[in-house]
C-alpha cells in the first residue's frame, strides 16, 4: 500500500498563523501611525526670556530638541498649584532616566516669587535637578506668553491661573492641553509623550 505524501501538519498549521501574526503586526504599526498623527499642532510658542530659579535665564530656543510639559502656577497658592505639582512628580519621576522631556512651571506672581522662594518650593515638591525648571518673567511678559502664546486667559493672576498641562514637542510647538485633575486626561498626555518621544 502506498502511503499518501502530502505537506506535513506543521505547515498546514504554520502558514495561517504567520500570515495572522503579519496581519495583527501591520495593524498595529497602521494604528500607531494613524495615533501619531492625531496629535494635533495647535500653535507655535513664540519667543520668550524667563529666569530659573538657579538664576539662568532660559528662552524659546530652551525647548528645541526635547519634550517639555509646561504648567503655570505661583509659590503661595494654597491648593491647586500643590495638587498640580503632586499630580505632575509622578511623571517628573516616571522619565527620570529619560533625556528627551523636561518640564518649566512657569510662575504667575514674580513680585512675591523670587528665585529663592522658588528654589524653597522645588525643594518641597521634590525636584532634584534640571529636567524641571521653575522661572519668573515680568507678570506683563508672562501674560503675554500666556495670551499670545499659549492662547490661555491671563486675565484673573494669580488665584484665575490655567490648571492644565502644556505639551509641546520638540520642534517648540503645541501639541495639547491636559486638565491636571482629570485621570483619563493625564493618561493621555503620557501616551503622547510616548508616541512623540518615539519621533526624536
Amino acid at each position: 500500500m502506498t502511503a499518501k505524501r502530502g505537506m506535513p501538519g506543521g505547515l498546514l498549521w504554520g502558514l495561517p498563523i504567520t500570515l495572522f501574526l503579519a496581519l495583527v503586526a501591520a495593524l498595529v504599526i497602521n494604528w500607531a501611525e494613524a495615533s501619531r498623527m492625531k496629535i494635533p499642532v495647535l500653535g507655535d510658542v513664540p519667543s520668550f526670556q524667563l529666569t530659573e530659579r538657579s538664576g539662568k535665564s532660559i528662552d524659546r530656543s530652551d525647548l528645541d530638541g526635547k519634550l517639555h510639559v509646561i504648567d503655570f502656577f505661583f509659590t503661595s497658592c494654597p491648593v491647586v498649584c500643590p495638587l498640580m505639582m503632586s499630580n505632575l512628580k509622578p511623571l517628573y519621576d516616571l522619565y527620570a532616566n529619560s533625556d528627551k522631556i523636561e518640564f518649566l512651571s512657569i510662575s504667575v506672581d514674580p513680585d512675591n516669587d523670587s528665585l529663592a522662594a522658588m528654589q524653597a518650593y522645588a525643594e518641597r515638591v521634590g525636584i532634584t535637578d534640571d529636567r524641571w525648571l521653575l522661572a519668573r518673567a515680568p507678570i506683563e511678559e508672562v501674560s503675554n506668553l500666556m495670551e499670545k502664546g499659549f492662547m490661555i486667559d491671563s486675565a484673573d493672576l494669580p488665584g484665575g491661573h490655567p490648571t492644565h498641562y502644556i505639551l509641546v514637542d520638540a520642534q517648540g510647538r503645541i501639541r495639547g492641553y491636559y486638565p491636571y485633575d482629570d485621570e483619563g486626561a493625564i493618561y493621555l498626555l503620557k501616551q503622547h509623550i510616548r508616541e512623540l518621544a518615539r519621533e526624536m
